[in-house]
């Protein structure tokens, strides 16, 4: 493989990597005032359909509000800085990739990551859905073509190799990820292909002692479509 090959293949792994949080921020996400009340603060949550709001004031993202919390003050008419000490201090700073707030969002089951630039000032919020959107841009999953998932040693793994194999059955890697197991220790690449038929991409890595856990490709579907042929048939003879 050349080194120009190799370079560009290798863009598969970091072509997230331009992708910062404060391009992502969603305009439609409002934010509280100090003084705003319980009642208005769950109304805006129901209308924008998030369990958290921002709370700020002068610029300044004061925390993050939730639902959870404001449910339980007995008065909806006090205002949310009653809650102050409850607020959450999480944050996703504007200028770090977007793997930070899809980090956040995981960890504490958050709806929206607040976003503040290098001087604490609050830019807006990430929804939990637009992360979504990106984590599958970064997977490819709107890409045409089939999906190989390899399950292997983690030292074992070579990215010059699988790209290789690939390539002698005259198809390309549009995607690689790749992600441990941390109750087996297992190490799952998976690979989305430029292709949809992959009978003998897997037959090549078997044949190279791939251990190969899951495909979805042509063979997926001609399968699909010959079961419910036959549930057809079955149904139209009775």
């Amino acid at each position: 493989m050349s080194r120009q090959r190799l370079r560009d293949q290798f863009r598969i792994l970091i072509n997230f990597s331009n992708v910062l949080n404060k391009e992502i921020i969603s305009v439609a996400i409002p934010s509280l005032n100090p003084a705003d009340s319980v009642m208005q603060a769950l109304d805006l949550m129901a209308d924008f359909h998030v369990s958290e709001l921002p709370v700020v004031a002068e610029d300044k993202l004061i925390g993050l509000v939730s639902e959870d919390d404001l449910l339980n003050i007995p008065d909806d008419q006090l205002p949310v800085s009653t809650l102050e000490n409850n607020f959450s201090k999480i944050v996703a700073h504007a200028t770090a990739y977007f793997i930070e707030a899809v980090q956040s969002v995981n960890e504490y089951n958050l709806s929206i990551v607040p976003v503040v630039d290098k001087d604490d000032e609050y830019l807006g919020a990430i929804t939990a859905n637009d992360l979504l959107k990106q984590l599958g841009r970064l997977s490819g999953v709107s890409d045409p073509g089939a999906i190989i998932v390899l399950e292997m040693d983690k030292v074992n793994f070579s990215f010059s190799e699988i790209i290789k194999l690939v390539e002698t059955n005259d198809a390309q890697v549009t995607q690689l990820n790749t992600y441990s197991e941390a109750e087996s220790g297992n190490f799952l690449v998976t690979l989305k292909i430029n292709k949809f038929e992959i009978a003998d991409i897997v037959a090549t890595f078997q044949r190279y002692d791939y251990r190969v856990k899951y495909y979805f490709g042509e063979e997926l579907y001609q399968n699909e479509l010959r079961d419910n042929y036959d549930h057809l048939m079955n149904y139209l003879s009775i």
